[in-house]
């Protein structure tokens, strides 16, 4: 039954209520789901997103504090310049249109602000990622405890559920801030919190192998000991911890130290004979990366259009090399920014980046667990984009954008102070 305090312009059946809030749970918890259910949820919000839209158009209503924020506008204009570029992209039709559409993902962060009203709504959907969160967490346990689980995809990694080890491990690193940082906030025990983002941190940092994973956990436990410690001492803690804590973890992890080993192995290979080797990681990144600085370089202003990225390095890395890509034109860089600059030029990975800058921005404004949580997981986002295109892929990008999304829903619902009414709503 919906709530009685909901106001007139929300004063909607049962059904179309429950529908709604249904939709929202369902999208929370699919991002730790496998990928059909994650596209699925993705069709239903978007669908739902634009019935509520033209409801809301024809009834002249509008969320303030939707439109009091600084992301919606910074993500919407990223949108707009990647569909102009449609204009002038190298790429074919068919890959700028997926392109695109992946990119799109973003306007998710914007829908699940817009569609949780309340901050009973935010604490259910919260709740309900949590959920599925722990789910796959405890998964990934059993399996370590050698447990056979019938609902795990057999992936060729250990230990993973139903992605890779790299969207794992990054997914599990960002989920601890969320266990940890809302752990007073009355959506679970600050014991299961805890424990939670412990079983977290210990999965990525000494069970899988994702080498991106140990930078965001590193950056995950530098934060929330920073904030712990008095204000004096908070740059200097943030600047020293990840480092004692990447010791104390690789002196006691030899898959860790072989991890990194492989980093520094492949990266002087790359450096002394330019070539990369098959299963060469590092080299394909630093290689992929090379070629997108020189395709920025070549359309620094307009860039080389939505979908191009293949296009335009293939081209810079010549015929003989091509293969080095893959076949047909939908590679990305492993590196958001670079994807964006190669796409949009430089004023595209500006904006890119003044998008993370606004939802700092919005988050700073939020109540401070919820502010800390948020700023956390933006963090995990911006590290795990200068390694991977972390927003563009399949599964983890849903995630990142969709754990972004209600901890904004939830901070906005909160700021005012009044839980007991929807914010803004004019």
């Amino acid at each position: 039954k919906p709530p009685r305090h909901l106001p007139v312009m929300y004063d909607v059946n049962r059904a179309t209520w429950n529908l709604r809030l249904g939709l929202i749970g369902l999208t929370a918890v699919s991002v730790s789901l496998p990928m059909a259910w994650i596209s699925l949820a993705k069709v239903l919000i978007f669908v739902c997103a634009l019935l509520v839209l033209v409801n809301q158009i024809r009834a002249r209503r509008s969320d303030s504090a939707l439109g009091q924020m600084w992301t919606p506008w910074a993500i919407a204009m990223l949108l707009v310049c990647s569909a102009g570029s449609g204009l002038w992209t190298a790429a074919d039709l068919p890959v700028a249109l997926v392109t695109f559409v992946k990119h799109s993902k973003l306007l998710e962060i914007v829908l699940l602000i817009s569609l949780i009203r309340t901050a009973t709504e935010a604490r259910v959907a919260v709740t309900a990622f949590a959920f599925g969160q722990a789910f796959m967490l405890l998964s990934s346990w059993l399996m370590v405890l050698g447990v056979n689980i019938p609902w795990h995809a057999y992936a060729p990694t250990p230990y993973v559920v139903f992605s890779t080890y790299l969207d794992q491990s990054i997914m599990f690193a960002t989920s601890a801030s969320v266990f940890w940082h809302l752990r007073h906030e009355k959506l679970w025990s600050p014991w299961v919190g805890g424990l939670g983002a412990a079983l977290a941190i210990a999965s990525t940092l000494l069970v899988l192998e994702g080498r991106s994973g140990y930078l965001v956990a590193l950056a995950a436990l530098a934060l929330a000991i920073m904030w712990a410690v008095p204000r004096r001492f908070r740059l200097a803690t943030f600047v020293v911890a990840p480092v004692v804590i990447l010791m104390v973890v690789a002196l006691g992890s030899t898959q860790v130290q072989e991890r990194i080993g492989k980093i520094v192995t492949e990266s002087q290979n790359f450096a002394r004979t330019q070539k990369v080797e098959a299963g060469d990681s590092s080299g394909w990144r630093l290689n992929a990366w090379y070629r997108s600085v020189q395709a920025i370089a070549d359309k620094p202003l307009q860039g080389h259009g939505v979908g191009a990225w293949t296009f335009a390095v293939k081209r810079m890395e010549g015929k003989p090399e091509a293969g080095t890509f893959g076949e047909g034109n939908q590679s990305n860089p492993h590196q958001e920014f670079l994807l964006w600059g190669v796409e949009l030029g430089i004023g595209g990975l500006l904006l890119f980046l003044a998008c993370l800058v606004c939802v700092a921005r919005d988050a700073l404004q939020f109540q401070r667990p919820v502010k800390r949580a948020t700023l956390a997981v933006l963090v995990a986002i911006f590290i795990a984009c200068l390694f991977n295109s972390a927003l563009y892929d399949d599964l983890l990008g849903d995630f990142l954008v969709v754990t972004l999304g209600l901890l904004m829903a939830l901070g906005v619902r909160t700021a005012s102070g009044n839980e007991s009414k929807t914010v803004g709503v004019a």
